[in-house]
């Protein structure tokens, strides 16, 4: 392969990188058709009556009660009135790497800036008048801590003879259980249906786009579902501001973030519907945000498709969990093997390729587990990824040394027939044929390499655990770019170029990869070609003002890579080149002999 055909094939490479998640379609089984929708809408309210509504708080009725939630990965308050999930930072997260940044918010109240809240309840079902509670309801308590050796019983009478009962556990990290009963002492049998939701009362300022998913998200059915805000609002319509249905049995649903989750985890054998869902603020005189976005409350529900029927003198009871916290992998894995939860880890957007991108990430997670950081588990991968491909590359490079001895005859061949370029071609192609070279043959290694190129970036981008894992020197965190910077001085001047442009930010990891890129261009084949040769020299100036501004750790990955691929083609080039001579010296040899 020549010289042009290997930076074309590199250029391809990352031009791929960026481009597959755009151009790709998205994994998510949403029908979109207004008659579809329509259909499962009408569906579901023959079932179940009406789909939980967005309700009022009345905040005339004094202040909150509270009840201290403390895990070891948690804290915050369970409130009272409503008896809602609406208060929770992560203990072991910060906002920035800054040991004295806040702590990461996931929940939070229903009158905050940015609400974001789980409620559980009941809804009546068609000619059912028991009066249910709400989200103004102020339930007693049994405990005055929720902690994971502690679970809290939370009560509310109606007043009419039926009871209404939740009792909350934790674990130890993220998994709420909440167990649900109602126990009738009336004269008449009630007959209800259970729901659970999530709700957010805001849009994410900052979207993550095509590279990874955010927003509504689940298991149902069986397979992943995934909306964007946009269309949840685009398609909610009144009355039911459902923008979405669908009937399943178990599964999950809930609002992921990049990095964060919540979401209901239904009893699993039970048949519940699930609905993403938009509701638009009452006031409609300011209903848009700062960014032009309409104001409302995205809702992910589960609700029962059978009524809870107690008869007088019965207790009937449900249960089901509540996950609110970090994405960790392994831990999604472990809740979906304890509480059967199908496909938990597809919480984690590994995107189109998620059946490489996964156990990629799978092999890295245990090397960093091996060495205690992710920048050697990188460095140590793509070791593997090099012995892995070590035959093709040998190839490649066989090809390429081959090539690079046929210079002075393609030369030549250019020059004799520069004014005939398919006679020219004519004979490049016999050139090639008697020599037993195939020019496309040092492609393969490249383009083969370009899924793994990408689910490296995936892994760098969508996973928590490579959040704020730091390497060494001035990188403290891989899935960020370089902090460093060329033209301020790396520090030295009091201002910052990126303000000005992103492209004036290049650090000095993207420096180190660019060297690398020159080298390895200097032991392939020289182009014959001015304009080319031109062009190929900007060639490692262009890459690394596109990878400046990526995770630290890809550009770390491409810069070893890079190096090792310069010592292997050295190496065998070398070896190349002393099997020649030795062929020359033995041909000598033998012409002496005869002579």
């Amino acid at each position: 392969m020549d010289n042009k055909r290997f930076f074309l094939a590199t250029l391809l490479s990352v031009f791929l990188l960026f481009a597959f998640e755009y151009f790709t379609p998205k994994k998510e089984t949403q029908q979109t058709t207004t008659q579809v929708k329509q259909e499962q809408t009408k569906s579901l309210d023959q079932k179940v009556g009406k789909l939980p509504k967005q309700e009022v708080v009345d905040n005339s009725g004094g202040p909150e009660i509270r009840i201290p939630i403390d895990a070891n990965a948690v804290k915050g308050s369970l409130n009272l009135k409503g008896a809602l999930l609406d208060d929770l930072v992560l203990k072991n997260y910060r906002e920035t790497i800054k040991p004295n940044s806040p702590l990461v918010r996931v929940l939070s109240g229903v009158q905050s800036k940015d609400p974001n809240y789980v409620q559980t309840g009941w809804m009546n079902a068609e000619h059912d008048t028991t009066k249910l509670p709400d989200v103004n309801s102020v339930w007693k308590t049994d405990q005055k801590e929720l902690t994971p050796e502690h679970p809290v019983t939370l009560t509310w009478d109606n007043g009419q003879g039926v009871l209404f009962e939740k009792t909350i556990s934790i674990d130890k990290d993220y998994m709420f259980k909440f167990e649900q009963s109602v126990k009738n002492t009336s004269n008449k049998p009630v007959s209800v249906f259970f729901y659970g939701r999530v709700s957010r009362g805001y849009t994410p300022k900052e979207l993550s786009g095509y590279l990874v998913h955010d927003g509504p998200i689940g298991i149902v059915d069986h397979r992943l579902e995934q909306s964007s805000y946009k269309d949840i609002r685009n398609d909610s319509k009144a009355p039911t501001d459902v923008a979405w249905s669908k009937n399943t049995t178990g599964g999950w649903a809930g609002i992921t973030d990049k990095y964060w989750l919540t979401a209901i985890v239904p009893q699993q054998d039970k048949n519940v519907s699930v609905s993403y869902g938009f509701v638009p603020d009452e006031d409609q005189s300011n209903n848009t945000n700062a960014d032009g976005v309409e104001k409302g409350t995205y809702q992910v529900s589960f609700t029962s498709r059978q009524a809870m029927v107690v008869a007088p003198g019965e207790t009937v009871s449900t249960f089901g969990h509540v996950f609110s916290g970090a994405k960790v992998v392994e831990l999604l894995n472990h809740y979906e093997k304890e509480y059967h939860i199908p496909d938990f880890w597809k919480a984690v957007d590994f995107g189109w390729f998620a059946f490489l991108t996964y156990p990629i990430f799978i092999v890295l997670d245990w090397l960093n587990n091996f060495w205690g950081n992710f920048g050697l588990a990188l460095l140590t991968f793509t070791l593997i990824v090099k012995a892995v491909f070590y035959p093709l590359a040998s190839k490649q490079f066989h090809s390429m040394g081959k090539m690079k001895s046929l210079q002075p005859k393609m030369k030549e061949i250019r020059e004799k027939y520069k004014d005939d370029q398919q006679l020219m071609n004519q004979q490049m192609m016999s050139l090639y044929k008697t020599q037993g070279v195939n020019p496309a043959s040092g492609c393969l290694p490249i383009l083969i390499q370009i899924p793994i190129f990408w689910c490296l970036y995936k892994d760098l981008y969508v996973t928590i655990e490579m959040r704020h894992a730091p390497f060494f020197g001035w990188i403290h965190d891989l899935s960020a770019p370089d902090p460093t910077n060329i033209f301020n001085l790396f520090g030295l001047l009091p201002f910052d170029p990126s303000a000005i442009s992103p492209f004036l930010h290049v650090g000095i990891w993207p420096l180190i990869f660019g060297l690398t890129m020159f080298v390895q261009q200097k032991l392939n084949p020289a182009v014959l070609d001015p304009v080319q040769k031109k062009m190929f020299q900007f060639m490692p100036i262009i890459f690394t003002v596109v990878l400046a501004t990526q995770p630290a750790g890809l550009v770390i990955y491409y810069s070893w890579n890079n190096t090792l691929t310069a010592l292997q083609q050295f190496v065998i080039q070398k070896r190349m080149e002393a099997k020649a001579k030795k062929a020359k010296n033995a041909k000598n040899k033998t012409k002496t002999a005869k002579g």
